[in-house]
């Protein structure tokens, strides 16, 4: 693990040295990829630093606290006892931040949210998802661009599309995918029952040009008028756009874009998205790999989480993780279950690599 580290620390002292020259400073591309390589090592770097600076102090505090000088020797058990532990803590952080990256991790995503079970419950419930999303990326600094949205006569959503853009987006939101529970009072409900109505959400990674290689004679695109809820004509001229990928059979509508020129671009960036999940889901087929081993890759089916309104309760299924902060999750604040699917995550690939 040591060796591995001196290594890392290696390659980001030589990115450091660079970036500092000529060469690469007027090559906006090359110095680009760098800054990105150097970020993706700095916190790994820190923390084996950290860990030398501690180790090294740990030596020096035991050889002060045998000092004849007993004033020097109490100082120095003292501080000892302060760092005791620290160092193998240290070391624990680096063993998971060793661990085998998500090439996806960096990229933003595309997320689909879809009104399944319910009726006009379970669009409504969608429209409540969206916006949980919408304000857990406006806490961590994203952008929201809605893509497709076809809203309903109650406010819902049966469908809404966007994209999530930022730094690391998508090894927060990876955990997403699935079907999405609900259970309280409806709107729509006049005797004051609880039902239980789903929505479901696909999360998928933004797929970079050199990943999908798109032919566009396999692509046939219609056009046709943007329409709000009910199906009621919005605008006059046909700036919708919809893209159908011959081959595969995908289909991918946008309409909310100002033109159609803009609806074009993000329809054939989410037909970019769903080829490259499907690429990614044949890839882990191939390989065999178990699909419980990967929190993050449950597929549309897969119950995930339930969310019980009337005790303020939030059941991730996956890892048997339940917090009773329903309200402020639905705020956005979604940090603690995802914190807690990271962990368990970090906790299989650490069980993974001690068993190969």
């Amino acid at each position: 693990m040591f060796n591995r580290l001196e290594l890392i620390e290696k390659r980001y002292n030589q990115i450091n040295d660079e970036l500092q020259t000529v060469e690469v400073a007027s090559d906006v591309k090359k110095m680009t990829a760098l800054m990105k390589e150097l970020r993706s090592l700095e916190k790994t770097v820190e923390t084996y630093r950290e860990y030398k600076k501690t180790v090294q102090s740990l030596k020096d505090l035991k050889e002060l606290s045998k000092e004849e000088d007993p004033e020097i020797a109490e100082m120095a058990k003292i501080e000892l006892e302060e760092l005791k532990g620290k160092d193998l803590e240290l070391e624990d952080k680096l063993k998971i931040l060793l661990l085998p990256k998500d090439e996806n991790d960096d990229k933003n995503v595309i997320v689909e949210i879809r009104g399944a079970a319910g009726g006009d419950e379970g669009n409504i419930f969608a429209a409540d998802l969206y916006r949980m999303y919408s304000r857990f990326a406006e806490a961590k600094g994203w952008k929201v661009e809605v893509m497709d949205s076809q809203e309903t006569a109650l406010g819902g959503y049966s469908l809404i599309e966007f994209m999530i853009s930022g730094e690391g987006v998508y090894s927060f939101m990876k955990y997403e995918s699935g079907a999405h529970r609900v259970q309280r009072i409806p709107v729509t409900e006049s005797n004051g029952r609880i039902q239980t109505s789903t929505a479901t959400v696909l999360v998928m990674p933004e797929a970079e040009e050199t990943e999908v290689e798109l032919n566009m004679e396999d692509v046939r695109i219609d056009t046709f008028c943007a329409s709000g809820p009910g199906g009621q004509c919005v605008n006059t001229t046909k700036s919708a756009i919809r893209v159908t990928h011959i081959p595969t059979g995908i289909v991918v509508s946008c309409q909310d874009g100002k033109s159609q020129h803009e609806n074009k671009a993000n329809a054939l960036k989410v037909l970019k998205a769903r080829l490259y999940d499907k690429i990614m889901s044949d890839k882990a087929e191939a390989e065999g790999k178990e699909r419980l081993a990967k929190i993050g890759h449950g597929d549309r089916s897969e119950k995930i989480r339930t969310y019980n309104y009337p005790q303020n309760r939030v059941t991730d299924h996956r890892i048997g993780f339940t917090i009773q902060q329903l309200d402020r999750i639905m705020e956005g604040k979604l940090d603690p279950v995802i914190d807690a699917l990271i962990q368990e995550d970090q906790k299989r690939l650490l069980a993974g690599e001690k068993n190969n």
